[in-house]
């Protein structure tokens, strides 16, 4: 499904994968984060190994009305703060999409996969 935006020059349509992909880069930005948990391990897992790049994995966009919720699953590294990291995820994430796209995201809830140790 498609975010229609109208304008006086016509209609946009915004395809959720690029809305996903829009997250998952504004989300793999922050510091604190290690890598995107992955809703769909069938198709994530065969993206890695055909060693395809894909942003959007662990993001899930839901339409509604007058804007988007956003699900973004993450995995964070040891030692930093949670709380924080997730609240950079979330402003970062809202900024990104109002900046780039034009998309008001209603709530962006960030679900915290694992903590992994950073360098290994």
């Amino acid at each position: 499904m498609a975010v229609k935006i109208k304008t006086k020059f016509g209609t946009i349509d915004i395809d959720n994968s690029v809305i996903a992909t829009v997250v998952g880069g504004a989300a793999t930005d922050i510091y604190g984060i290690v890598g995107m948990a992955s809703k769909n391990q069938i198709r994530d897992n065969m993206n890695d190994i055909l060693n395809r790049e894909n942003y959007s994995r662990g993001v899930v966009v839901r339409q509604e009305e007058n804007g988007v919720n956003i699900e973004v699953n993450i995995i964070v590294g040891y030692g930093t703060k949670i709380s924080e990291v997730c609240r950079n995820v979330q402003a970062k994430v809202k900024y990104n999409l109002e900046t780039m796209l034009g998309l008001t995201a209603n709530a962006v809830t960030v679900i915290v996969q694992g903590v992994r140790v950073i360098g290994e």
